[in-house]
């Protein structure tokens, strides 16, 4: 039995893995348009600004600016109707001194441009806009998905988290309600930007319930990551599957 279900959660993993592939390779291939990459910036680059490079919320916001003043200018010079720019190394140039002119130091700008190069060949979404969801809870019920999570994990969460019991069912609850929400958004296609303002609102309103079960911000973060490690899967592969 113990071989079974380190067997099925391996398959589970699995699947979960090629799914996640699957999407990420989709959202690479998209094309946004500047305002929803502007949208994107203040769900993602924005934050990764104020707590890596420490800039302050204005001077994000500003880089942001210039940023969708950047990605207007690129879309006409690929389709080569841009009367300023004709290529993009020179548009580069000005986006440098439009950096410069929002009074960073030298240092800020070589760790901004750093910051910029390294994203490029980043393909991972960022955390907020990233939609993991368990397939299993596709046919696992609320009710029967709150008992798995009970009997595998309540101790080792309280344990975890430093919590009383109360608080773990009520984060049990709050992770079932995610999964089937996060099912609910996964329908929708992956270029509909829509998918990722579903996204975005459905973590705020999770965490929103975290502080309401009254975790701390350090605490919320375990929890976060507490569930990316500890699904339920089991018990669908055995319904789909059954054995004789």
């Amino acid at each position: 039995m113990f071989m079974k279900r380190i067997l099925t959660t391996g398959l589970i993993c699995l699947l979960l893995s090629s799914l996640n592939a699957k999407l990420l390779a989709q959202e690479t291939a998209i094309k946004r348009t500047p305002e929803e990459l502007k949208e994107l910036f203040g769900y993602c680059e924005k934050a990764d600004l104020v707590k890596q490079l420490k800039f302050s919320s204005d001077m994000a916001d500003k880089i942001g600016e210039v940023d969708y003043w950047a990605r207007v200018q690129q879309i006409s010079i690929d389709a080569n109707t841009n009367e300023t720019y004709a290529t993009r190394s020179e548009l580069q140039e000005d986006v440098i001194k439009k950096y410069k002119n929002l009074r960073m130091s030298d240092s800020e700008l070589r760790s901004l441009l750093d910051f910029k190069k390294a994203r490029e060949g980043q393909a991972q979404p960022c955390a907020a806009i990233a939609l993991n969801y368990n397939p299993a809870f596709d046919t696992l019920a609320p009710p029967r998905a709150l008992q798995l999570y009970k009997i595998r994990y309540r101790k080792q969460l309280i344990d975890k988290l430093g919590i009383n019991g109360r608080q773990a069912d009520m984060l049990f609850e709050a992770e079932v309600w995610k999964q089937k929400e996060s099912l609910t958004i996964a329908a929708i296609p992956v270029t509909d930007f829509n998918r990722i303002r579903k996204t975005v609102a459905m973590y705020a309103e999770r965490n929103k319930k975290y502080f309401a079960i009254g975790l701390s911000a350090e605490q919320i973060d375990a929890a976060v990551q507490f569930f990316v490690q500890n699904q339920v899967y089991a018990e669908t592969i055995k319904t789909s599957y059954p054995t004789s």
